[in-house]
């Protein structure tokens, strides 16, 4: 009897640690699976040159990918397209990325051009009418509004083909564009009007405008709500800001302790302004004086904070996609909350790498999966409530 029940004991220890085992091995197996099925993400910042004016000294002729996780260190450079006429490098007007087609866009002076993210190679490359300035892409990846060389006309394009959908006439010199987070409207800055035309997005035409501002409109941002506006104006060391549902003028905001003084380019004393994505401060540039200057935007109008010196004239700024970096057309990178530069790009012969075209797109497997913008937006999409 006693030997029966050593025997049955033996049984069920033996199935307990069969069935112990087998789970373990099944954890194991779903662990590994797991670790599989998420795939790190890795953080780029594409920088494209010639990103100011056509000096190659600035970084080549390409795209300057650099590592945002690894301190901005260079990764890589790609080849582009952009030629002029006569066999040089043209100069780089815009950049953007579609999700929907993995690729990156990039404006010139006569042309855009679309490159795959995955196999870096060109897919097509177009000239236009009028050339093409500072292009904006639809949410939904589908759609380009294209900008003519501060000229009469924006154009609407199909992002996959290039092909032309329709034209708007705004005779207000196009320049800069930004396409709303809601797809619904595009907001279109002509540097030779002191209105902004917002246009409808589902009829291509323009519906309302904003403004008058004190002068011609040059770069601008706008709240993730789509309710203000803050742009820069010639004749201006600060910013204006428009009512973007009401169309009205709001605000002139002037830089305090700084004199306008000369600018190597541009012609404009506050040429880039963005907005931090939490839209707590608003970051602006200042050419004559190589300063970035900081507002508080928990107030209106916004409150100058402090200011920062960079390594070269600013002509451009925007923001990493979480916030925690400032990154102006100079190559230097700021931490937004401590305001110290903590380091600057170079590329891999160490020359200093600067540009007024630069966008972060993450990867996963080798593929797009999220991308960040050139115009420094406000991610908040809904108007606190008082």
């Amino acid at each position: 009897m006693k030997a029966k029940i050593n025997w049955l004991l033996f049984l069920i220890g033996g199935v307990f640690l069969v069935s112990t085992t087998a789970w373990i091995s099944s954890k194991d197996t779903f662990v590994t699976n797991f670790s599989k099925s998420a795939p790190k993400v890795q953080r780029y910042l594409y920088v494209v040159t010639p990103g100011v004016r056509n000096y190659l000294g600035y970084g080549g002729h390409g795209i300057q990918v650099f590592d945002i996780d690894n301190n901005h260190k260079f990764v890589k450079f790609i080849k582009t397209g952009g030629l002029s006429k006569n066999g040089k490098p043209s100069n780089v007007k815009g950049v953007d990325v579609s999700l929907a087609t993995n690729c990156i866009y990039i404006s010139t002076l006569e042309a855009l051009q679309c490159i795959d993210l995955t196999t870096e190679k060109l897919v097509w490359e177009k000239p236009y009418e009028g050339g093409v300035d500072r292009i904006s892409i639809s949410p939904d990846g589908t759609i380009i509004y294209m900008p003519s060389l501060e000229k009469e006309f924006w154009t609407v394009v199909d992002a996959r083909t290039g092909d032309i959908i329709k034209k708007i006439v705004t005779n207000s010199g196009a320049h800069n564009t930004i396409y709303g987070p809601d797809g619904k409207f595009v907001y279109l800055a002509g540097l030779k009007s002191t209105m902004l035309n917002v246009a409808d997005t589902r009829t291509h035409t323009v519906a309302k405008q904003v403004g008058p501002f004190a002068a011609d409109i040059r770069p601008f941002t706008i709240n993730g709500a789509q309710t203000l506006v803050y742009v820069n104006v010639n004749g201006l060391l600060g910013f204006e800001i428009g009512d973007l549902v009401t169309g009205k003028f709001l605000h002139r905001v002037v830089v305090e302790g700084f004199n306008i003084g000369e600018v190597k380019r541009h012609g404009c004393p506050s040429h880039g302004i963005g907005m931090t994505p939490d839209e707590k401060e608003i970051w602006l540039c200042d050419g004559a004086n190589n300063r970035v200057h900081i507002f508080d935007n928990t107030v209106m109008p916004p409150v100058q904070k402090t200011s920062i010196l960079v390594r070269d004239m600013p002509g451009w700024i925007t923001f990493s996609v979480d916030g925690k970096y400032a990154y102006p057309s100079t190559g230097d990178i700021i931490d937004v909350k401590t305001r110290k530069i903590i380091t600057t790009l170079e590329d891999q012969d160490f020359n200093a790498v600067q540009s007024e075209k630069m966008v972060e797109i993450h990867f996963s497997s080798g593929k797009a999966v999220a991308a960040g913008d050139q115009f420094g937006l406000g991610q908040v999409k809904k108007v606190a409530k008082n």
